[in-house]
């Protein structure tokens, strides 16, 4: 059989950067964040490396787009339509939260990126008017946002892959075990709150723990001088 000329092939779709974090979801869903290297990426577009690099300076920035995209399927709450502005608070970080949690990966690497795109600021923005409903003074909504995102996205990263194969089921069980058999003389405290510390579903923890976050942004002032960036 006769090769094919170049000439004979169909052209390519011009690279652009949407198509080129598209691609790069596909990958990541069917491969793993940690296959979506810039290398394996040109290979999946049928272009060089260096090519990729006109429209994403690196990796990081690569997985940060990567991230912003995700972010588009955010529950986001408007203000204006919620009846209560905790309660909206919890819809929006909890889909975020559970979002990670459906990308595991995505999860940990989160812990390190900071995404910019208009998803991940409509995400912002959206969590600031929240706080603002709640007559939350705008500095300490300003910081506590930044708390809030970081514990939504820590608890993901925790939970999305079981150490060593186990299931959490196992591993809270194992835990459990390990605390309640904690000798009372050497440990007291644990030995007496051994049930307490394991206790409560994963979702009914994620809300403390929102509401503990919450609670504090409004009852804690920022330190005198605290503007700078």
């Amino acid at each position: 059989m006769p090769a094919v000329s170049r000439r004979d092939r169909p052209a390519k779709p011009a690279l652009t950067r949407e198509g080129i974090v598209d691609a790069a979801v596909r990958l990541m869903e069917s491969e793993g964040l940690q296959r979506v290297t810039m290398r394996r990426l040109a290979l999946e577009l049928d272009t060089g490396a260096a090519s990729l690099y006109v429209y994403v300076a690196n990796s990081y920035e690569l997985h940060a787009a990567i991230l912003d995209r995700l972010l588009e399927q955010v529950e986001l709450v408007p203000v204006e339509s919620a009846d209560d502005w905790r309660e909206g608070l919890h819809r929006v970080l909890g889909s975020y939260t559970d979002i990670l949690l459906a990308h595991p990966s995505l999860a940990h690497s989160a812990l390190n990126t900071r995404p910019d795109g208009p998803h991940y600021l409509a995400l912002v923005d959206t969590l600031l008017g929240l706080l603002a409903a709640g007559q939350v003074p705008a500095g300490q909504a300003a910081w506590g946002l930044d708390f809030l995102l970081q514990t939504a996205t820590a608890t993901a990263a925790e939970h999305s892959v079981p150490r060593n194969g186990a299931s959490h089921e196992d591993e809270l069980r194992q835990l459990s075990e390990h605390l309640a058999g904690a000798s009372a003389e050497k440990f007291p405290y644990v030995h007496g709150q051994a049930a307490d510390l394991v206790s409560g579903t994963p979702a009914e923890r994620r809300r403390w723990a929102f509401d503990m976050l919450i609670n504090g942004i409004i009852a804690t002032a920022r330190p005198a001088g605290g503007t700078g960036v």
